[in-house]
């Protein structure tokens, strides 16, 4: 895969041990030409399955309505899935869906997130539960497009607990952008590092006071850093 910046050849890989237990594994590499450089592309067999792992990274940001975006810290975010084809016969993409039992997105909390350089308050916290996770990853380019769709769950303390709201978007690593917010993503590098953004329309709920607050219906954006990495298992 290739970067934006230059057509150099790519390769996905981790270091976690728990992918390639108990088979023979390596990482598929992706590699294009250009009027410098002349390289061959390493397709895998048709007997080769392949896992994909999803990694979130410091320096996120969210945001919501016309209020400034969230500092968010999402290390420690993770997934992996399957990549369901490997290639067609004019584009070359992996179509990947992820496994949403293993899907894990911090929740914003103080620990997690700054607002206008502070931390939320320690009674503050809003979980993140992915519904739908998948999409596609071009080979020669390092473009991602990744369907998103998660509820996200506002609570303070014990004392109240709003009701889900409900965000669709495609996380893409090019331009996302609505009526409010937008982003501009990053491809992914020769290791594995892209920046998926997404804009979503977020509806009202039954709740007069979260709808006062977000003045929903509104927007909301989404930047992700994120490593991901693919794996050749024979």
């Amino acid at each position: 895969m290739n970067s934006l910046s230059a057509p150099i050849p790519c390769k996905f890989y981790t270091k976690e041990p728990n992918l390639r237990r108990g088979r023979s594994s390596s990482s598929i590499i992706f590699s294009s030409t250009s009027s410098t450089t002349s390289t061959t592309t390493i397709k895998p067999s048709k007997d080769e399955s392949y896992t994909v792992s999803f990694k979130t990274q410091r320096a996120c940001k969210l945001g919501i309505s016309r209020y400034p975006d969230f500092e968010y810290d999402a290390q420690g975010g993770i997934g992996t899935g399957s990549v369901a084809k490997v290639a067609t016969d004019n584009i070359n993409e992996l179509l990947v869906s992820f496994d949403l039992k293993t899907l894990y997105i911090p929740p914003l909390t103080n620990s997690t997130t700054k607002f206008l350089g502070l931390p939320l308050p320690p009674f503050l916290k809003i979980d993140i539960v992915p519904e739908a996770f998948q999409g596609t990853i071009n080979q020669d380019s390092g473009k991602v497009d990744f369907e998103f769709k998660a509820k996200f769950l506002f609570s303070a303390g014990s004392i109240y607990k709003a009701p889900p709201l409900m965000v669709k978007t495609v996380l893409t690593s090019e331009e996302s952008k609505g009526d409010m917010k937008n982003g501009r993503g990053k491809r992914l590098d020769e290791e594995g590092n892209c920046r998926l953004v997404g804009v979503a329309k977020v509806d009202p709920i039954d709740d007069f006071l979260m709808n006062s607050f977000l003045t929903l219906p509104t927007e909301c954006l989404a930047e992700l850093n994120a490593v991901i990495s693919i794996f050749i298992s024979s």
